[in-house]
C-alpha cells in the first residue's frame, strides 16, 4: 500500500477510540439484559465486532501491526428472535458417515436377520443392511460404535430450536428440516474435520517457523548477516 493510500494516524487512533465506546456499550447491554437471549446483547456484539474489525484494518494498514484477539464478524452472528420463555423445542440433528467396511457392515447385518429370525437377505446390499442397522439400534449408539459397524464418521451438527408452542402430530414429518428459522437456535454444537485441518495448518506453519527462523513475516529469505 502507498502512504497516499494509508491511513492518518488520526483514523487510527479514532478506531481505537470506537472500540473503547464499543466495549463499554457491550458491557451495559449484557449489566441489564433481560434474559439468557437478550437481542440487545446480540445488537451490541455486532457492533463491537465491526468496530473492532475496522480498527483491525487501520492498525495493520498504518503500522503494519495487528491485534492479539479475534471478534467474528457482525455477518457471522444470528440474533435470537425467538420467545423469551419458549414453552416447546425441537432437537435436529445431522451426522454424515461413509461406509469404509462394507463386509463388516454386512456381517452385522446378517447377525441381525439370524437373530431376528428373518429370511429377507435384506444384508446382502448395503443399502438394506444399513436398514436393519438404523432398525435395530438408536442412532446415539450407533454414533459411538461406528468402527464397529464399518463406518467413518464425517461432519455432524445439533441444533436446538424454541417454539411457543409444540407441533401437531404429525405436521412436519413430510418435510422435517424444511421451515428451520436460524435466528430461533437457542444453541448449535458442530463437528467437523475441517476444524482439525485448520488447527493442523497452523502447527505446521508454526513448525516451519520453528525450523527456518531465516524467513521472515511474508516468507522471504532474510539476508544473512555477514559476521555469521
Amino acid at each position: 500500500m502507498s502512504d497516499a493510500a494509508q491511513p492518518t494516524a488520526a483514523e487510527v487512533r479514532a478506531a481505537a477510540e470506537a472500540v473503547k465506546t464499543a466495549l463499554d456499550r457491550h458491557l451495559a447491554a449484557v449489566e441489564r439484559r433481560s434474559g439468557e437471549d437478550d437481542p440487545a446483547v446480540y445488537e451490541a456484539f455486532n457492533q463491537l465486532a465491526a468496530a473492532a474489525e475496522a480498527y483491525d484494518e487501520l492498525l495493520y494498514d498504518r503500522y503494519d501491526e495487528v491485534t492479539p484477539f479475534e471478534i467474528p464478524g457482525a455477518e457471522d452472528a444470528q440474533p435470537y428472535t425467538g420467545p423469551e420463555e419458549p414453552t416447546a423445542l425441537s432437537v435436529l440433528i445431522r451426522r454424515d458417515y461413509a461406509v469404509v467396511e462394507p463386509q463388516r457392515l454386512r456381517a452385522h447385518a446378517q447377525r441381525i436377520e439370524a437373530a431376528d429370525d428373518e429370511t429377507s437377505e435384506a444384508s446382502g446390499t448395503v443399502h438394506g443392511a444399513l436398514g436393519l442397522l438404523f432398525g435395530e439400534f438408536e442412532p446415539d449408539e450407533i454414533a459411538s460404535r461406528h468402527k464397529e459397524f464399518g463406518l467413518e464418521e464425517g461432519d455432524s451438527t445439533l441444533w436446538v430450536t424454541a417454539s411457543d408452542d409444540p407441533a401437531e402430530p404429525g405436521e412436519w414429518l413430510e418435510a422435517p428440516f424444511e421451515q428451520v428459522d436460524p435466528q430461533q437456535v437457542v444453541c448449535r454444537f458442530d463437528v467437523s474435520a475441517v476444524f482439525d485441518d485448520d488447527e493442523d495448518l497452523d502447527d505446521e506453519e508454526d513448525l516451519e517457523d520453528e525450523l527456518d527462523p531465516s524467513l521472515d513475516e511474508d516468507g522471504d529469505l532474510e539476508p544473512l548477516d555477514a559476521d555469521r
